[in-house]
């Protein structure tokens, strides 16, 4: 048996095993609180993340183990990210008007900034501090996902941003209907509230269901025009974050491949050639490679080390995220969102 023929291709099995391992235990846990809560109040997303720690914490991982795992965190990410531009529609984007676009575009570019500024002054990395501003400001671990590859971001990095914010992106769908009724803000201003401070798309239908089909369908389109500032953040991170070299980056840094596959199944949703009978395959597709990735994350990550930087991403997090509602606040004001 050649070696170098056989070992590239068996090389990943048992790190891929092991994730898909972990992420059977986060699926399993999630219908565990669903039984006895009636509701899943942390997601097989976040529990892929804390069962791959806990692993890695507990248990000596054999270096055999590193090929695969590296695989799901990259790759597996990196597709997840493509399927996720099948979900949105620029035709309905469109058909809002200029003006709800450009201002939550100004919503996202301030959040993105200020966060970004938060993260820094709480004396964070420089990677991390990007991570944080892109997930609270766009789609919260989609965003992470795709920003991470194109700055150079370390698994430990990527993996404590997704867990402080899918922890909290869970308690603000708990807190956002009681929030919104002291605002008092209407079904619409409450959708397009949701919309714009809720990470990911799953969480504004939970945050929404509350108010109505009006602020669901209103906050969820506002979401995705959230989703669709990705591709042009990424492509700006791509030409000014350059890895430390002094030359300029090459064309797939600047425009990686899986923000490219992301535009490209968006055109396609938009155009009508993408049947709507594959939505429902490729969003469980998508759901499944992205927890998978994300128990490689997981077991990535010495968590003494995220540990170490806990109280300050916490906070970066939640003042960040306390600066987007303030944002959204003065976006539904200024557009006379009725």
């Amino acid at each position: 048996m050649n070696p170098r023929w056989y070992d590239p291709l068996t090389a990943p099995l048992p790190g891929i095993a092991l994730c898909l391992l972990v992420t059977g235990g986060s699926f399993v846990v999630q219908k565990i609180e669903i039984l006895y809560f009636g509701r899943a109040w942390l997601e097989s997303l976040v529990l892929a993340i804390l069962l791959g720690c806990a692993v890695r914490s507990c248990l000596p991982l054999s270096p055999r183990f590193a090929p695969g795992i590296q695989f799901g965190a990259k790759f597996l990410l990196e597709v997840a990210v493509v399927l996720l531009g099948a979900s949105v529609s620029a035709k309905a984007i469109a058909g809002e008007g200029f003006s709800l676009v450009a201002g939550i575009a100004a919503v996202v570019v301030l959040a993105v900034c200020a966060s970004y500024a938060i993260c820094r002054t709480l004396k964070l990395p420089h990677r991390m501090a990007l991570l944080i501003a892109c997930g609270n400001s766009i789609c919260g671990n989609s965003a992470i996902a795709a920003v991470a590859p194109v700055i150079g971001a370390g698994s430990e990095d990527v993996a404590a941003s997704i867990a402080f914010t899918a922890v909290l992106g869970v308690l603000v769908v708990i807190a956002l209907p009681m929030l919104a009724g002291r605002l008092g803000f209407s079904t619409t201003q409450f959708g397009v509230f949701a919309g714009l401070t809720v990470y990911a798309v799953p969480q504004v239908l939970a945050a929404t269901a509350s108010g109505g089909l009006l602020s669901v369908q209103v906050g969820t389109l506002v979401k995705l025009i959230r989703v669709l500032m990705l591709g042009p953040v990424v492509l700006v991170l791509g030409l000014t974050n350059r890895r430390g070299s002094e030359s300029r980056p090459p064309l797939a840094q600047m425009l990686p491949w899986f923000i490219v596959g992301f535009l490209v199944l968006m055109g396609l949703r938009s155009s009508g050639w993408l049947p709507a009978r594959l939505d429902a395959p490729i969003g469980s597709v998508a759901t499944l490679m992205t927890v998978v990735s994300m128990a490689a994350l997981g077991l990535g990550v010495d968590v003494r080390s995220v540990a170490r930087a806990g109280l300050r991403v916490t906070g970066a997090v939640t003042l960040s995220l306390l600066l987007l509602g303030t944002l959204g606040i003065a976006a539904i004001k200024l557009l006379a969102v009725v």
